[in-house]
């Protein structure tokens, strides 16, 4: 018994891990900041691209950056972890697309990488301690494609932002 009482706790110290690069993802994607600061302990350091801090500076630099782009989406995929107590070794995969205007012109773009992260459980509760972002591979197209005809010919409605994106009218994930 004690064998799947184990199995059981290592299953949920993965599924909090997943979620909480999940809760990261949405709060970079939505600039919504107490979302991103729930992915993060408060004395955790972030290397991501030529950034290295906190998470408030993590914020204070890349919403500005996040901010004059369209649209994101980042994707996480392949998660492989490595749990020794309350530490986890995690290595995500991420998959970055942006719509950017850059010279007056909108332009897509689509970087992808891994989140190399160390994670901690303290009281109970896993979020990232220490990040590092390794990018490996990155496209810039010279062009993004034409919204004003919407998708198959039919409006969309595109996301948007904390607070105003749909999503936080209908469900509650904080």
């Amino acid at each position: 018994m004690a064998r799947v009482s184990t199995i059981i706790k290592q299953l949920a110290d993965r599924e909090a891990i997943r979620d909480c690069l999940y809760r990261y993802a949405r709060g970079v994607d939505r600039l919504d900041a107490d979302m991103l600061r729930s992915a993060y302990w408060p004395d955790a350091i972030d290397t991501h691209l030529e950034f290295k801090g906190n998470v408030e500076q993590f914020i204070a630099w890349a919403f500005p950056i996040m901010q004059t782009m369209d649209q994101t989406m980042h994707m996480i995929g392949n998660i492989l972890m490595r749990l020794d107590g309350d530490r986890a070794d995690v290595e995500s995969y991420f998959y970055g697309y942006h719509r950017i205007t850059l010279d007056g012109a909108k332009r897509d773009v689509i970087g992808s990488g891994r989140y190399v992260d160390r994670f901690e459980k303290r009281d109970d509760e896993w979020r990232i301690a220490e990040r590092l972002v390794l990018t490996d591979w990155f496209r810039q197209y010279p062009d993004s494609a034409d919204w004003s005809q919407g998708l198959l010919g039919q409006r969309v409605d595109f996301g948007g932002r904390w607070p105003d994106d749909p999503s936080y009218h209908r469900i509650h994930l904080a």
